[in-house]
This record gives structure tokens, sequence and C-alpha cells, in this order.
């Protein structure tokens, strides 16, 4: 009996599987979602000279581990890809969940550094700077927890041998979060 890949999956006009290019339609629509925040904030912040009197607030080295846990999740899920294409299930799988491990501790140093922010006055109601860089790093965090739970769906199919391709697909949004994220880090931390 032939395991043959469904037909969704390698017909399509454009050259490219179906899977990848509804990828990069949602990943199009979500540049445009980012960039109009992005494009906001710069546009704000270049009108308002005391944003950087209320960035100085921000917790740099907390945002700076984070881009470093982020950016070695994509490492992770590159693996996890380069051990699917090879048909190693068991690699495959443990870079998955290594890329899971490294979008919880993202969540989880998001949520100590919101909390001390937080503690300290620095609401989302305090001022515009803090609405915009809560609202931006919100809708990334939401974004990171999506792809996580995407990644785990995937990995109990990678388990089974199944679907090997989603290994791709799911990396190549993977890697959309985290470039969002180094266009964040500097316009919201660094940028004092």
């Amino acid at each position: 009996m032939s395991t043959a890949q469904p037909v969704a999956t390698r017909r399509s006009v454009t050259g490219m599987s179906t899977g990848k290019l509804a990828v990069m339609w949602v990943i199009g629509s979500e540049i445009v979602i980012f960039g109009g925040i992005l494009a906001s904030y710069i546009m704000f912040r270049l009108q308002h000279d005391s944003w950087s009197h209320e960035a100085a607030h921000t917790n740099t080295v907390a945002g700076a581990v984070n881009t470093f846990v982020l950016l070695t999740s994509s490492l992770f899920i590159v693996l996890g890809h380069n051990a699917a294409e090879n048909k190693d299930t068991k690699k495959a799988f443990k870079y998955i969940w290594l890329t899971i491990l490294g979008a919880l501790t993202f969540l989880v140093i998001k949520a100590f550094e919101w909390s001390g922010e937080i503690s300290h006055g620095f609401t989302i109601k305090k001022s515009l700077f803090w609405s915009f860089y809560y609202t931006a790093a919100g809708v990334h965090a939401a974004h990171v927890i999506v792809g996580a739970i995407i990644m785990g769906i995937i990995s109990l199919d990678v388990r089974k041998n199944k679907n090997l391709h989603r290994v791709e697909l799911i990396g190549l949004y993977w890697h959309f979060v985290d470039i969002v994220w180094i266009f964040l880090f500097p316009l919201l931390y660094i940028a004092k």
C-alpha cells in the first residue's frame, strides 16, 4: 500500500506546495499587522521626545536574553526541519520540543519582565509609549503562543512519521516571529 501525499500538499500553479503558499499568505497578512504597529510606533516616537525617558524604564537585559532565546529556538527548528528531511523522526521531534522550550522560556521571561514593570507603575495606561510597548510585545507574545501550540500538534505527527513536511512550514512561521522580535527589540528597548 502506497503512502502518497494528499493532493492538496502537492498541487499548486505557483510551483510551491500548497502548504508553503498558505504559510506565505499568513506571513504576508502578519507583515501588514506588524508593519502597521511598527510604522505607527515610529511615527509617534519621532514626534514625542519624552518617549526616550519612558523607554529608559524597559528591561533591556530581559529583552536581550529573549532575543538570544528566540534566535536559539530558530536554530532548533532549522535542525528539526533538517532531521525531518532526513526522515530522522526522533531528532525532529526532539528539536521541535527544544523550539517549544525556547518559546516557553521567552514567555516566562516576558511574564517576569512585565510583572516588574507593572509593579513599578509602568502599565498600559501610563502613557502612549507604554500602550505601544504592551500592544506590540503582547501581539508578538500571542504569536509565540500560537507557534508553540502548532509545533506541539505537528510534533505528534512527526512522532508517528506522518506529515514531516509540516516541520518546514512551522519553521517558516517561527522565523517570521523571530524576525518581528529583531525589529521590536531595538525599537522598544535600545532606542532610548
